[in-house]
């Protein structure tokens, strides 16, 4: 039998981007596909919406595989690639980037330039909204805005989730939106969320936080700006974990992490101060010796007579040096706050522990 050879391909709005050759399977292609050149090599493509002025609008690109509802609202210069899903309550902003079979359903808003890699899945059709900020990247078949995994749950319910501006989140990470009409899960701008972490219903992130791999916060967890997960964490659901403090990597984090210290272990216990956290972030050598005099005084007492944890968080802040250094009397308000209701206290500590 005579094998008839496939003819080459030319897609005539994507003739510089798309040109298949017959010994060439599609999945090669679709593999070289980048899409730095959607915007800047075809023109809008889509036939269910009305053409625009060039001079107004950056061109659009839709590819023909690709499944757009009519109603979904697309900024200027948006790009989507092939087997990609856009929902109908969907708005896109100037620049998104869709690459090749990523979706978003639901009430969900992204703003100007963010980018979805292959397979992410943002949104869900639930009630509530995902409303996500600009310069956003989302990593290969991360999974961002979907039902929480809360058992209290009720379906129906509307549920939350705000992300902010210039976040990198990894390929495989899970965020979930809140698990009330009540709350929101919040992540702010600036961080770097590694691969397959997992950020549970309600919680809070702050700004310029690092999550390293396989960072697990259960759900209403606070992490306040600029603290560092090492790989292989565990954070309790409703946990605090303060600025500038950084966990070691494999620790089980039951209580809170005040600010500026290390903890770890496996049920992590105060390890010091984050000195080259706290050096890395500007921190003068002046307020990081008086925090080092004040941990010291607070969990490190030579005096037996120094009576409780309060007692010793009034001393720091009673001196007549240390007392007049903000850092310090922030780090003994976050100490302090832990103990308040509802709160789960802080990490267990060693007067070994040196810092």
């Amino acid at each position: 039998m005579k094998i008839q050879k496939r003819p080459q391909i030319l897609l005539t709005q994507m003739s510089s981007l798309f040109y298949f050759r017959s010994h060439r399977p599609l999945s090669v292609a679709l593999r070289r596909l980048t899409l730095s050149k959607f915007s800047s090599t075809v023109n809008y493509a889509s036939v269910e919406e009305k053409p625009t002025d060039a001079t107004d609008e950056k061109p659009r690109f839709i590819h023909p595989s690709s499944v757009v509802h009519p109603n979904a609202i697309l900024g200027d210069g948006v790009a989507i690639g092939p087997f990609c899903t856009i929902g109908p309550f969907a708005k896109l902003g100037r620049a998104c980037q869709l690459y090749p079979g990523s979706h978003i359903f639901g009430n969900t808003e992204l703003g100007d330039n963010c980018t979805l890699m292959t397979g992410a899945v943002i949104g869900d059709d639930l009630p509530g909204h995902t409303v996500i900020g600009r310069n956003n990247i989302f990593g290969h078949h991360a999974v961002i805005g979907v039902k929480c995994q809360d058992m209290k749950y009720k379906f129906g319910n509307e549920c939350f989730l705000e992300i902010g501006d210039n976040n990198e989140i990894r390929e495989h990470v899970s965020i979930h939106r809140s698990s009330s009409p009540s709350d929101k899960t919040v992540i702010g701008h600036n961080n770097l969320i590694m691969g397959s972490c997992h950020i549970a219903h309600d919680c809070k992130v702050g700004n310029n936080n690092i999550l390293a791999n396989n960072t697990l916060l259960a759900g209403h967890v606070v992490v306040e700006d600029y603290a560092h997960t090492a790989g292989g964490i565990v954070v309790h659901q409703f946990c605090r974990i303060g600025s500038f403090s950084f966990i070691g990597g494999g620790s089980v984090v039951s209580q809170d992490v005040p600010k500026y210290i290390i903890v770890s272990g496996e049920r992590a216990e105060l390890r010091g101060l984050n000195l080259e956290g706290l050096r890395r972030r500007g921190f003068s050598a002046t307020e990081i010796k008086s925090l080092r005099a004040a941990y010291r005084k607070i969990f490190m007492p030579t005096d037996t007579n120094s009576g409780n944890i309060e007692d010793r968080l009034a001393q720091v802040e009673q001196h007549k040096e240390l007392g007049l250094f903000p850092v310090v009397c922030s780090m003994v308000q976050s100490i302090r706050d832990s103990f308040a209701q509802h709160r789960r206290g802080i990490c267990k500590f060693r007067s070994w522990s040196g810092s």
